[in-house]
């Protein structure tokens, strides 16, 4: 069977169409292209499918990797038969060729190899026979040798066991089907060591925890091996031994002879001292490689969530990095991001320069007309932001709260010195808090998504794996949005299918020496951007300014033609046809379908033609926090606020309520209905109404609840609507009208 014809049956998808993908692959196609601009190659294959394709091929490219090595290490032991090298050929995991390996792997020196240096094959060989007539005793009182260490039938008859364990372990039906047992059956257990219990009080969940490793949820499986790691835990994994051990009694032997009593001993040794030890290990590695799936899962989900956030848009802001002792970092942007002033101010504790800070931000307000004012949300920020809405700004002006994790990662980063090599990491760190209110994909690019705090055990987990997810993630996000050329930086061209850091870099440097790009196809003028390259990358890039309206647009350069064709068959332009409906409607698609493209593609231009360029994003939504909480000890057991999601786990969602501490809503907290996965009823961003549970200050946990009936009660409206009302003047008002409505009606 070919690759693709098994990937095509693990994923039930058409063996032509992943051929197709496999060939793209291996030449160097991008996922975002092929599911944007080969949907006829693809069947229409959306990112996620075209990824599952991509990962199993690395997958079945590494396992025959392996069985090429495996078979030329057994050939070179000349023990190779046709038989055998049938068997590896046709073993359809890593697993299964291990285990088949395993007779023949170099190993070091094991009570078996010494068994056999004295001498005691046969006699292993004898009594794995199980012959009835044959006295196990009386045979391995003939193979008593002094000189080779074998003094008495003890010596002999322990030997040729140790011999038997070993080839126990290694036979491969049995591994297999004792590793079905460990997974399905096998239970994972932790207890906390001796004299750790107040160390690792985080982890007294697990303190004498047991269950099915099969059924345990990936962050409890982290967390318990992150205990054992901090050598706070001790695990252990693997079914009852007295069921394993039966088992394998029933597979080996034959009857209730002498010998059989001897295998019966060595079956009982080779579990426990070879076999368990072993699949335990194994089962580490899988259980572990399945948590870090689920894991990263999650974090990849957030991510997309967090990057493709409702940009502000390009307006002036003024942006606060908020502090106390050091005072708060003011930085002012243009429309573009550009920074065109930069000062610190005092307004809080223990200078308390309130006057000159507020007069300082309404004189630059009205200089640079200022739109909106971006404020970290970590320290100070409440106070900072309390501040702010004091000081007589205009009503219409924006007052924003911006998640600022990662910033100071940016800030001290090469990416950063490199834009501001004349600014301290403070005003590095201000500017990437303001610009993550106007673009927050073009920033966070910037910084390694590792940092961005939106993952569930995120160091945990493989690395690579998570690079690799991560970085697919990106990809996929600035290539849906798209990337006006002209002034997008080299982080953010790096993500662009078929570029990368090196042609960022230099078409940024084209840029800077040459002007703007005047239209997409002067991107081959940059320096070792070659067709292929252009090919991948020139449908995902925005030139506004270009004399051709298609250049602002997803319609590939390659398609072009078919636009032109359409508005020819029409009589206009192609302008005509971006901004009139009536006449797109007039387009018969049928008509340009050819054997290179086919519905898919055209349906793709018309869709289009209709909203060149159109950000797919959410429209950008206000948010503020209840302006009477802002420290933990201000919650109270009921209250009902307004909160934002920061991170989604397996277990539940941790939400800002603007107390510097998220609070965390359990999964059982989600939603008056039954919740499975957590990703189906909340995001990262989301804005949303939580009541609060329970507080615990000393150990910094805020208990929320989504349930409109969290304690049995209807849930009360949020504080912040109230409080809205009542700071407008209008809850005297507000009553009145209700009082009419029910007196009058509607």
């Amino acid at each position: 069977m070919t690759y693709s014809a098994q990937i095509a049956s693990e994923l039930s998808l058409q063996d032509k169409f992943v051929s197709a993908v496999i060939t793209m692959l291996d030449e160097g196609a991008t996922i975002p292209f092929m599911a944007r601009y080969r949907k006829e190659r693809t069947g229409s294959m959306d990112e996620v499918d075209i990824a599952k394709v991509r990962d199993r091929y690395e997958q079945l490219q590494e396992l025959e990797s392996r069985k090429e090595a495996v078979l030329k290490s057994i050939e070179k032991q000349e023990k190779l038969t046709p038989e055998l090298e049938n068997s590896i050929r046709k073993a359809t995991t890593l697993a299964e060729v291990e285990d088949i390996y395993l007779p023949y792997k170099p190993k070091r020196k094991t009570r078996a190899s010494q068994a056999r240096e004295k001498g005691l094959e046969p006699l292993s060989e004898l009594i794995f026979t199980q012959d009835p007539g044959v006295d196990p005793e009386a045979k391995a009182a003939d193979f008593i040798n002094e000189e080779l260490g074998v003094a008495t039938i003890d010596d002999a008859l322990q030997g040729a066991r140790d011999i038997i364990a070993e080839r126990i372990n290694e036979d491969a039906e049995a591994r297999k089907f004792m590793r079905s047992l460990f997974e399905k059956e096998g239970v994972i257990s932790s207890r906390v060591l001796t004299g750790k219990e107040e160390e690792g009080a985080k982890y007294r969940d697990y303190f004498d925890w047991s269950e099915r490793i099969s059924q345990v949820p990936s962050h409890r499986l982290l967390a318990m091996r992150r205990g054992e790691k901090e050598m706070i835990l001790s695990l252990e994994i693997g079914p009852d031994d007295t069921a394993a051990i039966t088992k394998l009694e029933q597979h080996f032997l034959k009857n209730q002879s002498g010998s059989a009593e001897q295998v019966k001993m060595a079956i009982a040794d080779g579990y426990k001292r070879l076999m368990h030890p072993s699949l335990e290990t194994e089962i580490r590695i899988v259980s572990k490689s399945r948590a870090d799936e689920d894991a990263i899962h999650v974090f990849a989900d957030n991510l997309r969530q967090l990057l493709l956030a409702a940009p502000f848009g390009q307006h002036n802001v003024l942006a606060l990095d908020p502090g106390f002792r050091t005072g708060c970092k003011l930085v002012v942007l243009d429309k573009q991001g550009k920074l065109l002033h930069n000062t610190t101010i005092y307004p809080n504790a223990p200078q308390n320069q309130t006057a000159a800070a507020a007069s300082l931000i309404l004189e630059l307000t009205r200089k640079f007309n200022i739109e909106a004012v971006a404020i970290g949300n970590g320290t100070a920020s409440r106070e900072t932001e309390a501040f702010v809405k004091k000081i007589g700004l205009p009503r219409e002006m924006h007052i924003l709260m911006v998640n600022e994790s990662g910033a100071s990662i940016y800030s001290a980063s090469e990416v950063a010195r490199e834009e501001f090599p004349d600014h301290d990491v403070t005003v590095r760190g201000a500017v990437s808090i303001g610009r993550r209110l106007m673009d927050p994909l073009a920033e966070l690019v910037k910084i390694d998504p590792k940092s961005i705090g939106v993952g569930q055990y995120q160091h945990d987990v493989d690395q690579n794996q998570l690079k690799k997810s991560l970085d697919d993630v990106v990809m996929s996000c600035v290539n849906s949005v798209g990337v006006e050329l002209n002034t997008a930086s080299k982080e953010l061209l790096s993500y662009v299918s078929g570029l990368g850091p090196q042609l960022a870099t230099n078409m940024v440097k084209y840029r800077n020496e040459n002007g703007a790009f005047k239209s997409r196809t002067e991107i081959l003028k940059v320096a070792r951007m070659g067709e292929k390259s252009f090919e991948q990358a020139a449908g995902f890039l925005r030139i506004k300014s270009s004399k051709n309206p298609l250049d602002n647009s997803a319609v590939h350069p390659e398609s072009y033609h078919i636009v032109e064709k359409m508005a020819a068959d029409l009589g206009c332009a192609v302008t005509d046809l971006m901004q009139d409906e009536q006449l797109r409607k007039k387009i018969d698609l049928k008509k340009y379908i050819t054997d290179e493209v086919g519905l898919p593609t055209l349906q793709d231009i018309l869709l289009e033609l209709s909203r060149p360029g159109r950000d797919p994003r959410e429209k950008f939504e206000s948010f503020s926090f209840d302006e009477s909480v802002h420290e933990v000890e201000d919650l109270k057991k009921g209250m009902v606020l307004p909160g934002i999601v920061t991170n989604v786990t397996n277990f539940g969602a941790f939400v800002d309520i603007g107390v510097h501490q998220d609070g965390l809503v359990h999964i059982s907290h989600l939603s008056d209905k039954f919740v499975s996965n957590p990703a189906e009823v909340v995001s990262v961003q989301q804005q949303v109404s939580v009541t609060v549970l329970e507080v615990d200050i000393n150990r910094k946990r805020i208990s929320l609840s989504m349930k409109s009936e969290p304690f049995g009660e209807k849930k009360q409206k949020p504080q912040k609507k109230a409080k809205r009302e009542e700071s407008r003047g209008g809850g005297d008002m507000h009553d009145k009208l209700n009082a009419l409505r029910n007196k009058f009606g509607k």
